[in-house]
């Protein structure tokens, strides 16, 4: 019975995720439910601010949690609706939350079964492995700069790879911070949009003056990382001395 109970946590999750998917909640995270919803939503964070920000975290930590598919909508949304800087704080608070239920979810049910298998392959997992455990803040601070792998992908291989929670939360908070003030601000634009009577569409996401800082900041991170690790071996090849 001890065994089982450590698997409720993992259950939950997915039946969360099964109850979003039969309700067809997905239809509503779109540009053009926002679109369409847009003059009650705007109504409804203007009357309640305060409320309105505590659900909309609490929809972003779900969504999160179970890798239900949105979160960019939602990025956008809370830059439509809170402005850059308020929908930002939001959207990292709700998304850091959300992978943090995640990695304990995943440590703590799968956690030693899937960390053997894994170990076993030689794939992607396992690669990600390695470089998780190598160097756990600036692995995981670069993978958030930069989402090279999925989101969910990221959450799985730290929880596996034993990354301390602290150095997770933190990397997770910062590395997702730079995406989010930029999706913020394009969302914030959406509004104009919107009130123009056009349709706002994802194709500035695309654009290199929005992807190009991102490149960049991952660049940066990567580099700063691999030669921390360039120090850390050669002092390790010297030996005490």
């Amino acid at each position: 019975m001890p065994s089982l109970k450590r698997y409720l946590p993992l259950a939950a999750l997915g039946m969360v995720a099964a109850i979003l998917l039969a309700s067809g909640a997905a239809r509503y995270l779109s540009l053009d439910a926002l679109r369409e919803h847009y003059a009650f939503l705007h109504g409804l964070a203007r009357d309640d601010l305060v409320g309105s920000l505590l659900i909309f975290v609490g929809v972003f930590i779900v969504v999160t949690g179970v890798n239900f598919p949105g979160a960019l909508i939602l990025t956008l949304t809370g830059g439509l609706l809170f402005g850059i800087w308020l929908g930002a704080a939001a959207t990292v608070i709700g998304e850091t939350l959300g992978a943090l239920v995640v990695f304990l979810v995943v440590r703590s049910s799968l956690g030693v079964a899937l960390r053997e298998r894994a170990e076993r392959s030689d794939g992607r997992l396992k690669a990600l492995m390695d470089g998780a455990g190598a160097d756990a803040f600036g692995y995981v601070l670069t993978l958030r700069l930069l989402p090279v792998a999925p989101f969910w992908l990221v959450n799985l291989v730290a929880a596996l790879a034993n990354v301390p929670l602290r150095a997770y939360v933190l990397a997770t908070f910062l590395g997702i911070i730079p995406a989010t003030l930029i999706y913020s601000g394009v969302g914030a634009g959406i509004g104009h949009v919107i009130a123009r009577g056009e349709a706002p569409n994802l194709g500035l996401l695309l654009d290199p003056l929005v992807i190009g800082p991102l490149i960049g900041l991952a660049a940066l991170s990567l580099a700063t990382t691999l030669v921390q690790r360039r120090r850390r071996q050669a002092r390790n090849s010297q030996g005490p001395g």
